[in-house]
């Protein structure tokens, strides 16, 4: 095995992940709290799923966008930490690139569809607000299921170019991972000859994800914000800032630490490695955990139930 660390591979090499850098002896004890984060989000978005699913009252578009993210959550923490956990407590490193590759086009497919599902719901936010007699006809079931298609399929034509750029790389000096998963950028770094294009497309992908979802989720709710201070009621007013607070917790959750590990990957150099490699992996489980707990005791037809 370490002969493969330095000399020449083939074009498609296995890798090793590292995990956390600088913690190799700690992370035995780190798996832990991660192991308990990832079956929260677990167990919290497939109950999510089973009762919008079984309670006919919550077949609205609003739920049904949350369907779509606990869906997302589920594929996206499932495709990183089973694998981060056996290389925290049973040392498998060793990951093959047909794997290595499947696994970063799950991870950033999934996280560019939980940031379409978010500007989704933004988007239902402001028409509910904002137009509440044509609700039900704007954003109809049909419709739902076909823009959360669109999104779906956003991500694929997005993230697919990643995965054949990687494909016709050679790697011929060094197989070690500096993460606990396959990320772009970090299979970018090991492989010899020029790797500007893949760099700049995947500049463009981000660009295009952040940038053009936060911007439209904050004219969303700027001008629901707008809608929202000329309603006469100081009760109607609280409610509806009440129901955008949460959307607004669950956005913070995903952009926050996208963006701190999307900056340090190319502008913290000054950045302790391993802090980097923690949140990138928070930024894998955090949402995902944290989702369910914000809609379920939102919904009281799900708290409720769960009652």
């Amino acid at each position: 095995m370490s002969s493969l660390n330095t000399t020449a591979f083939s074009q498609h090499p296995s890798f090793l992940l590292v995990g956390i850098p600088g913690l190799e002896k700690e992370q035995f004890w780190i798996a832990f709290p991660f192991s308990i984060l990832y079956a929260i989000a677990v167990v919290g978005n497939i109950t999510l799923l089973l009762f919008i699913k079984t309670v006919p009252s919550l077949h609205e578009p609003m739920y049904l966008f949350v369907a779509m993210l606990a869906f997302t959550d589920l594929v996206l923490s499932t495709s990183s930490v089973p694998k981060m956990l056996s290389i925290f407590w049973l040392g498998s490193r060793e990951i093959s690139f047909p794997s290595c590759l499947l696994q970063l086009f799950f991870i950033h497919t999934f996280s560019t569809v939980e940031s379409g599902v978010l500007m989704a719901m933004a988007l239902d936010r402001y028409v509910a607000i904002c137009y509440p007699l044509r609700h039900s006809s704007i954003l109809s079931v049909p419709a739902v299921v076909t823009l959360g298609s669109l999104v779906l399929v956003r991500g694929v034509v997005l993230v697919s170019p990643v995965c054949f750029l990687l494909h016709r790389l050679s790697f011929c000096h060094n197989n070690v991972i500096s993460h606990a998963y396959c990320e772009h950028m970090a299979v970018v770094k090991l492989a010899c000859g020029d790797t500007r294009v893949n760099a700049i497309y995947g500049l463009f992908v981000a660009f295009v994800v952040i940038v053009f979802d936060v911007m439209l989720i904050f004219v969303s709710y700027t001008l629901i914000l707008r809608a929202v201070l000329r309603l006469p009621s100081t009760e109607a007013r609280l409610k509806a800032f009440s129901t955008c607070a949460s959307h607004v917790c669950v956005m913070l959750t995903l952009y926050t630490p996208a963006l701190f590990t999307f900056l340090t990957h190319r502008f913290g150099q000054r950045i302790p490695h391993h802090v980097h490699i923690v949140v990138a992996i928070v930024y894998l489980l955090l949402p995902p955990m944290l989702n369910p707990i914000i809609y379920g005791v939102r919904t009281k037809q799900i708290r409720d139930r769960v009652v």
